[in-house]
């Protein structure tokens, strides 16, 4: 037993979107079924479009994301050997000195070490200056809208 299968033909109005349009074919259609088809092409267009960021933004958050994760990793792995380095200088020079104060001497280094880090990010923070072209853009796009009547020669 056969099963029919249907023929995509003219009859059907189906056109695969890589094959193109006769002289003919444009001349002998209506001004609605151009706009149907033009519309029609650029609908395919646009879901082409969408599903081709889809796929690019899956593959590259994929590829964050495990960046992201060893950046974790070798970020906590830095934070050991600084709590380690402490440690063992803390011991050393408990040897030498009360280990109170040793103690102390680290915790002083730890907390000059916090006051400058913190000094540069607050003078970076200072540098960000946010988003003007765009700002500066969107503001005007109510100007370019409203009708200026002087420069308008009639």
């Amino acid at each position: 037993m056969t099963v029919p299968t249907q023929d995509p033909g003219v009859d059907s109005g189906y056109r695969p979107a890589d094959t193109p349009h006769t002289a003919d074919e444009v001349r002998g259609s209506s001004i609605g079924e151009l706009m149907r088809q033009v519309t029609s092409d650029l609908s395919t267009l646009v879901r082409q479009e969408v599903e081709l960021a889809k796929a690019e933004i899956r593959q590259e958050g994929r590829k964050v994301g495990m960046a992201a994760g060893l950046f974790g990793g070798a970020g906590f792995g830095g934070y050991m050997v600084a709590l380690f380095l402490s440690i063992a200088l803390w011991a050393g020079l408990s040897n030498v000195m009360d280990a109170g104060w040793a103690a102390l001497i680290v915790a002083v280094i730890w907390g000059a070490i916090a006051a400058v880090l913190y000094s540069m990010a607050k003078k970076n923070a200072r540098r960000v200056r946010g988003l003007r072209q765009t700002n500066d853009s969107v503001q005007r796009i109510p100007d370019a809208l409203k009708p200026h009547p002087e420069g308008v020669t009639r």
